[in-house]
């Protein structure tokens, strides 16, 4: 079944841009991809004009194909740019396949070995950098019925804390914990801040509380510095958000430094990628937790994924928190209900997308540029409002 066509729609938040890439065969099916690309939307938007020969004309069975044309034949080393635009092709085709062959992508993929799959939230803490605020927005969590939360409290820090900053951190850690208590695990978020030594002197600082992770400690690409605070903790540490081929999760793996992988399918190539990822994550007895900052087809994507990896842990949400009109674009949303999401039904995906919605609330164009603001994480200290 050959694909005839595409279109391509941005919609916009005031921190983050959704890109979202409709498929079309020659038999009328269509399927969506989804994907959120800091600051880079409109560039990975130009990449798939420019390779329209790798997409149209080609069988949307072929995935494999699909990954050796993107990766292979323009000769370059696939970053970012590539691995998030083969990322919306790739998924936009399974959604097609799904619909094609008149099953879930799950089943499709080895099946399911869980009919639920665990959630944890992030986006919740849009709120002053004070123990109080942060209390009160963990404890709206709570009442979502999460089974546990995910934050960064460390403003814009970068490589060191100052002894203030330091140490208002960590109150904010505690008082966070203050009231989840042992009601809900805390996914403590380092966005690959810190130099080794800093991060190690966290981790002590809130060996405590015992949270579920630290995820990102240092800079992503520095696997000897994860290495390094690996040697100085027992808390488990995730990472992977920001690695985007098997090869670097291959030099992961051989380190022994990592508990759970973080592989985003918006940026690791698609699904069958991650799912290849996660079943070598299994030989090293590492854990799954797919990174999620997505609307509908993303987290509904992430969904599948996980109900078919036995090394499958939790899963990330944003939207019951931040910018909870992205339900919009499409339906049924998966909602979490009693921390939980539930599997998909129906072919494909299980989810189609309102286009009006996406063109109403389209991201604006400056200069002829699509904005994208991104987070600015490392020199706004109010970044965690998400205001853009």
């Amino acid at each position: 079944m050959k694909i005839s066509d595409y279109q391509i729609f941005v919609l916009g938040t005031p921190w983050r841009n959704l890109t979202y890439f409709r498929l079309e065969l020659e038999d009328g099916t269509h399927g969506w991809g989804e994907a959120r690309i800091l600051a880079k939307t409109h560039t990975v938007v130009e990449f798939l004009k420019e390779v329209r020969r790798h997409i149209v004309g080609h069988d949307v069975y072929d995935i494999e194909d699909l990954y050796r044309r993107f990766m292979l034949l323009d000769f370059g080393v696939a970053g970012e740019v590539t691995m998030s635009g083969l990322a919306l092709v790739e998924m936009a085709a399974w959604d097609c396949i799904g619909k094609l062959a008149k099953q879930p992508v799950y089943k499709l993929i080895g099946g399911k070995i869980r009919d639920r799959i665990p959630a944890y939230a992030n986006g919740w803490y849009t709120v002053e950098r004070t123990p109080e605020a942060f209390a009160q927005a963990a404890e709206k969590v709570i009442a979502k019925g999460y089974l546990g939360l995910k934050f960064d409290p460390f403003g814009n820090g970068d490589l060191e804390l100052s002894r203030e900053e330091f140490h208002r951190s960590i109150e904010l850690i505690e008082a966070v914990h203050s009231v989840t208590g042992k009601s809900l695990q805390i996914y403590l978020e380092m966005h690959g801040r810190f130099a080794p030594h800093q991060a190690i002197e966290i981790a002590k600082a809130v060996e405590k509380i015992n949270p579920a992770w630290i995820e990102e400690p240092c800079r992503p690409e520095d696997l000897g510095a994860l290495q390094k605070v690996a040697q100085h903790t027992h808390l488990p540490i995730a990472t992977g958000e920001r690695l985007y081929t098997a090869s670097q999760y291959r030099d992961l793996f051989s380190l022994r430094c990592v508990d759970i992988i973080q592989p985003d399918i918006n940026h690791c190539g698609g699904l069958l990628e991650v799912k290849k990822i996660a079943s070598t994550a299994e030989t090293f007895n590492v854990m799954v937790a797919p990174h999620n900052v997505g609307g509908i087809i993303s987290t509904t994507a992430a969904i599948h994924l996980m109900a078919t990896l036995r090394n499958g842990k939790v899963l990330e949400h944003f939207n019951d928190f931040a910018d909870e009109q992205v339900k919009l674009a499409g339906s049924p949303y998966p909602e979490v209900v009693d921390g939980h999401f539930s599997l998909p039904e129906g072919p494909g995906w299980g989810v189609e997308i309102d286009v009006d919605f996406l063109r109403e609330n389209a991201a604006p164009v400056v200069d002829g540029v699509i904005r994208d603001r991104g987070l600015n994480m490392f020199v706004n200290p109010e970044w965690n409002k998400r205001k853009g």
